[in-house]
C-alpha cells in the first residue's frame, strides 16, 4: 500500500540513505520536508515520517492513473447507492462476498424479485427503467434493503451502505435505508454564499436533537430558527454540530454512525437540514460537522459492520478490527473501495449540504494501533513513532485533509487528538497530516476532574502546567 521502498530516503523507525537520497547524510535527506527544518528532533524518526509521506504520495500517483485524481475518486455517491440515470434509477454496491444479491423494498412488497448482477471487483448493480408513464420504479421516499446470499449460503438482509436516508421501523427498531430523491418543488436551493474563513474562530459546540427546552427531539428547523441566532447574538462565528451523520443508538451521541451518507432522521429531512446550514450561512456563521471516521458502529442489522457477511468488508477483520472500549468496528483505510467510501463521505457533506469543515472525532484511535488505549503521552517522541504507529490511518488523513483543502480551500479541519502527535497541524506538502487546528480533548478533561473531584487547594499547578 505504502509504493516501493526505492521511492523512500530511509525505512524503519531510524531512517537511511536509499532510493534519490543514496549517497547523501540523513539530514540531507530529511530537509526534503520542511518539518525537518522545523523540528530536528524528527530526524531521529524520518524513517516512519517518510513511510507515511510516500505512501501519500503513492495513493495519489495511483488515483490520478486509474480514477482521474482524487477528487474524482472521492465521487463514489455518483457511482454507489441510487442513482437517477439513463431514464431510471441505478442501484449499486460493493459486496465482495456476495453469491446472490437483491434490492428489496416497499415497490417490490420486499421480494425477491429485483435482482442485481456482477460487475466484477466486488460490485453488483441493477437498472430499473422509468414506468411508461415517466414515473419511478423505486418513488421518492421508498424505503430499501439490500438481500444478500454470501458464498457460503447464508441470507442476510442490510441497509444500503450508500444510503442517503434511514428511518426506522418502530415496529422493529431497525432501520430501512431511504429512497431520497424530492421533486424539484421540494428540493431545497440554497440561498446564501458561504462565510469567509474566520481569522480567529470562535467555536460553539452544539447537538441539534438537544437544543431544545421542550422534552423532544430538537429538529434541523428549531435550531435554525431558535438556536442560531443565539449563537450569532453570543459572538461566535462558528458552529459545530455534533450527531449529523445518522446513529441508530440516539445515547451514543452520534459516535456510534451506521449510515455514513444520512442526515440523522430524528432530527428531520435532508431539505431541513441544507436549511439549517443555509441559514447559519446567512448569520455568517460558519458550520463544521463532527466527521466520525475513527470508527463505525458494530451493528450488523442497521450499520455497514458486516456488510457482505464477513467481519472484513469495509473493517479490519478479527480483534484489529474491534475496538474494546468502544465497542465498534475500525476500518480499513487503504482498501480500495474502502478509501473510496470514507473520502466521498468528506465530499459529500462539503457539496451536497455546504458544511465548511470538520472535527475529525477520536483521532488519538487512529494514529496509534493500541488507540491510546491505556496510555499517558507527555511529549516523549517515542511514544508517537515506533511500532504503535499506524502508518495506514496516517495516510487516510493526509489524503482527507488534501481532498478536503483542494476542493474547498477556505475549509477549517480540526483534529481531535489528546496524544499531542508531532505535525499533526501541519500542511501536507510539508510532511504533516494537513489539519488546520488540534482539539486537544485532555485539557478539558483535566478541569472537568479538577472541578470535580479537586478542592481550589488541592490544584497542582506543575502538573496543570507540566
Amino acid at each position: 500500500h505504502f509504493g516501493s521502498k526505492k521511492e523512500a530516503p530511509g525505512g524503519g523507525c531510524s531512517g537511511g540513505g536509499v532510493g534519490p537520497f543514496k549517497g547523501r547524510s540523513p539530514v540531507a535527506a530529511a530537509m526534503a520536508l520542511k518539518i525537518f527544518e522545523l523540528d530536528r528532533m524528527l530526524e531521529g524518526v524520518q524513517g516512519q515520517i517518510w513511510d507515511r509521506v510516500n505512501g501519500y504520495r503513492h495513493w495519489k500517483e495511483e488515483l490520478k492513473k486509474n480514477e482521474g485524481g482524487l477528487e474524482t475518486f472521492a465521487e463514489g455517491y455518483k457511482i454507489f447507492g441510487l442513482i437517477r440515470e439513463k431514464g431510471g434509477v441505478t442501484y449499486r454496491e460493493w459486496l465482495p462476498n456476495a453469491k446472490q444479491v437483491f434490492l428489496i423494498g416497499e415497490f417490490n412488497n420486499w421480494e425477491n424479485t429485483t435482482s442485481l448482477s456482477g460487475e466484477g471487483f466486488g460490485r453488483w448493480s441493477v437498472h430499473l427503467p422509468d414506468k411508461a408513464d415517466s414515473t419511478p420504479v423505486v418513488p421518492h421516499r421508498c424505503q430499501l434493503k439490500v438481500r444478500i446470499e454470501t458464498n457460503d449460503g447464508q441470507w442476510i438482509e442490510r441497509v444500503p451502505a450508500w444510503t442517503r436516508l434511514a428511518w426506522q421501523d418502530h415496529t422493529t427498531n431497525l432501520f430501512n435505508g431511504v429512497h431520497w430523491d424530492p421533486p424539484a418543488d421540494e428540493a431545497y436551493s440554497f440561498v446564501h454564499p458561504r462565510p469567509p474563513k474566520p481569522e480567529n474562530l470562535k467555536i460553539y459546540e452544539a447537538h441539534v436533537g438537544m437544543g431544545s427546552c421542550d422534552p423532544k427531539v430538537a429538529t434541523y428547523a428549531d435550531f435554525a430558527r431558535d438556536v442560531l441566532p443565539r449563537i450569532k447574538r453570543l459572538g461566535y462565528n462558528c458552529v459545530q454540530l455534533m450527531a449529523i451523520a445518522e446513529h441508530a443508538h440516539y445515547g451514543c451521541f452520534g459516535y456510534h454512525v451506521t449510515s455514513f451518507f444520512a442526515p440523522a432522521s430524528r432530527q428531520g429531512t435532508p431539505e431541513e437540514l441544507k436549511l439549517m446550514v443555509d441559514t447559519a450561512h446567512g448569520l455568517g456563521i460558519v458550520v463544521l460537522m463532527d466527521l466520525v471516521h475513527a470508527h463505525a458502529s458494530a451493528n450488523v442489522l442497521d450499520g455497514i459492520a458486516q456488510m457482505d457477511g464477513t467481519d472484513h468488508c469495509y473493517t479490519h477483520g478479527g480483534p484489529k478490527g474491534h475496538h474494546s472500549e468502544w465497542d465498534s468496528k475500525i476500518f480499513h483505510y487503504t482498501k480500495y473501495e474502502v478509501l473510496r467510501y470514507l473520502l466521498s463521505n468528506v465530499k459529500w457533506w462539503i457539496e451536497e449540504y455546504r458544511f465548511d469543515g470538520f472535527r475529525f472525532d477520536g483521532i488519538t484511535s487512529m494514529l496509534y494501533h493500541s488507540h491510546g488505549i491505556g496510555k499517558g503521552y507527555t511529549g516523549g517522541y517515542h511514544e508517537y513513532f515506533g511500532p504503535d504507529a499506524d502508518i495506514e490511518s496516517h495516510i487516510y488523513l493526509m489524503l482527507a485533509n488534501d481532498l478536503i483543502h483542494s476542493i474547498l480551500p477556505s475549509a477549517v479541519t480540526v483534529g481531535e487528538d489528546v496524544s499531542g502527535m508531532p505535525t499533526l497541524c501541519r500542511p501536507v506538502e510539508d510532511g504533516g497530516f494537513g489539519f488546520d487546528y488540534r482539539l486537544a480533548m485532555a485539557i478539558p478533561d483535566m478541569f472537568i476532574k479538577l472541578l470535580k473531584e479537586c478542592g481550589d487547594e488541592g490544584w497542582d499547578m506543575g502538573h496543570i502546567t507540566h
